[in-house]
């Protein structure tokens, strides 16, 4: 098989769109698988749910830390093979490796490390393949590239559920293969078929590098985060608010989706946690149109629209309590959500300063995000306690509608940002 050749055209962008989409379904693959069955693994050691749930969420506690740390660290290597595939080529059969140990401890002790290991090293591997929609995808072709890597880590919740549901009972160890075994099978792909040395962003990150010289050609961390803090263009700044607010009105949606069910609908727990479902159908469906609306409309007035949808949604959810109700709120929720997840990572993609710095900017963002996780359950669980559970879509619908107010005024400072550049250029 030949290697990916980067001309430029369409059919490139979506021959290495694909490459990229694979490789996170094959990550995504054993997350999910993971977050099914693991505590299944637990619950053999330990009877107490705290203790679960805390194992349970060490993952995310090291990605806060771990995923900027290796952005900065890819985008600063520089190698024939580029600099995201060194560490895929390795860190994705290791991760292969770790995760086919997990059903086989014996011990909880030997299970948290092992966890732990699996943990460490997935979250390696989990912001570089993302990276490359950046690195070999022009900005305004990103959307569609991300709506595509959207689509495709949507769809490991299904494959995670199949795997339950045809061999965990039969084969409880054994079903942990068949994850390994894709990433296994993709990681061969990767190395045969992507160079990302050949990507317009390595490229011009190299001569960057030649511009800069030797002592300037690493770009150290504390350097881009002084920057993104003090520097008076607040974009960037506003952008990653957004992205918190609006992850935590999200989490805390998906969080407490089933308690509202059960204690403001009179459903069963599981009648309760089937609420979801069909939006996560219309998520997929409208991933790629929320794409093509960021390139007709802008990216931001597509984020803020979606984010505005989804705000309405949950304020008629409160509104609206009946089962087919919620079902079809949330539907329409899910909707302004794709609109707002296709994009975001690409409005800061598109902000970066330099092609020397993408892989930060994504771990950033995946931070940003999950520090929204972190909070926003919490913060919309305490306004459940003060107005009940029939108001906690409101309470959600007041978070999503702050991140509107960010992102609106970002626009206004974007629309500054680029008249100064008109004017700039006409004067130039």
């Amino acid at each position: 098989m030949a290697e990916v050749q980067i001309r430029g055209d369409a059919a490139s962008y979506r021959k290495i769109t694909f490459f990229i989409a694979l490789a996170l379904f094959a990550q995504e693959s054993t997350w999910n698988f993971y977050d099914s069955q693991v505590p299944v693994l637990l619950r053999e050691h330990v009877t107490s749910t705290a203790t679960v749930g805390l194992l349970m969420g060490m993952d995310n506690l090291l990605g806060i830390f771990v995923q900027p740390w290796i952005g900065n660290r890819s985008d600063n290597t520089r190698t024939r093979w580029g600099r995201r595939m060194p560490y895929l080529a390795v860190g994705m059969p290791l991760a292969a490796l770790l995760f086919l140990l997990l059903p086989w401890t014996t011990s909880l002790g030997a299970l948290a490390v092992v966890m732990f290991l699996y943990a460490l090293v997935a979250n390696t591997v989990r912001p570089l393949a993302e990276s490359m929609v950046p690195d070999f995808i022009p900005p305004g072709r990103r959307s569609r590239a991300n709506a595509a890597v959207k689509i495709a880590t949507s769809l490991t919740i299904i494959v995670a559920a199949l795997i339950s549901l045809l061999v965990v009972d039969e084969h409880p160890r054994g079903a942990f293969v068949v994850p390994a075994a894709i990433l296994l099978l993709v990681t061969v792909v990767l190395i045969v078929k992507v160079r990302d040395s050949r990507s317009a962003a390595y490229r011009a990150a190299v001569a960057e590098d030649v511009g800069a010289g030797h002592d300037e050609s690493r770009v150290p961390f504390r350097r881009i985060v002084a920057d993104l803090v003090t520097d008076r263009d607040r974009r960037r700044l506003l952008l990653l608010l957004a992205v918190f607010l609006f992850g935590g009105a999200w989490f805390g949606f998906r969080s407490l989706i089933t308690p509202y069910g059960m204690e403001a609908l009179g459903l069963t727990r599981g009648e309760a946690g089937g609420l979801a479902l069909p939006s996560g159908v219309v998520f997929v469906l409208a991933a790629y149109p929320a794409a093509l609306c960021a390139e007709r409309f802008g990216r931001l007035r597509t984020i803020a629209a979606g984010m505005a949808l989804f705000a309405v949604a949950m304020a008629a959810a409160t509104l609206v309590q009946t089962v087919t109700g919620t079902v079809v709120v949330f539907c329409v929720g899910a909707v302004g959500f794709a609109g707002f997840s296709i994009n975001a990572a690409v409005a800061l993609w598109n902000l970066a300063p330099s092609s020397r710095v993408l892989g930060v900017y994504t771990g950033l963002y995946a931070v940003t995000w999950y520090l929204g996780g972190f909070g926003g359950p919490a913060l919309i669980g305490a306004m459940v306690d003060l107005t009940g559970w029939r108001a906690m879509p409101l309470d959600i619908a007041v978070l999503a509608v702050l991140a509107v107010l960010v992102v609106a005024r970002l626009g206004q400072l974007q629309k500054r940002h680029l008249s100064a550049s008109a004017t700039t250029t006409a004067t130039t």
